[in-house]
């Protein structure tokens, strides 16, 4: 059973574009379906990563809404940070699910069998990932994902008794 999953950040919570204002300031759009089931996720008891290799501040503010368990940005080697979660929450590769966009998600995404990825990700990544997704980064591949584990691990119902009161 997957206990944790793992989000990339640009091209899958947002629409891989980079917004900056005039000062100068980085502007991310997320989508409210992505986030309302990585809530629903973590108040299942279960645990979410962020390994992006950027970093944003914005992107702390969103995962600190969600309760994210773990942030990792400006991560160049996705995989060792992978690994160190792993070791830290004393689970196996098995029990891990990854969903990202592009080449700098790869090495993750080979270590294991749970993999997702966006329906506009980079095409060489679909090679790697098991469940190619209907939805677009940034507009609910997330959640897409999410809801396919959820239903995969009998859990969709006591998603359900979540949101029942």
């Amino acid at each position: 059973m997957i206990e944790l999953i793992v989000i990339d950040v640009d091209g899958t919570l947002t629409d891989g574009k980079i917004y900056y204002s005039n000062s100068g300031e980085e502007i991310k759009a997320f989508n409210i379906k992505d986030g309302l089931m990585i809530a629903s996720w973590n108040r299942l008891g279960k645990k979410s990563a962020i390994i992006t290799g950027r970093t944003s501040k914005i992107v702390d503010k969103r995962a600190k809404e969600l309760g994210v368990t773990y942030v990792r940005q400006g991560i160049r080697d996705k995989k060792r940070e992978l690994l160190s979660i792993v070791e830290e929450m004393k689970i196996s590769l098995d029990e891990v699910a990854v969903i990202g966009d592009d080449m700098n998600d790869l090495s993750m995404m080979k270590l294991t069998k749970k993999t997702f990825a966006p329906k506009d990700a980079n095409p060489f990544i679909y090679g790697f990932v098991s469940y190619p997704l209907s939805k677009r980064g940034g507009e609910g591949a997330v959640a897409e994902m999410i809801e396919i584990l959820l239903k995969e691990s009998n859990l969709f119902d006591k998603f359900l008794e979540l949101w029942e009161n």
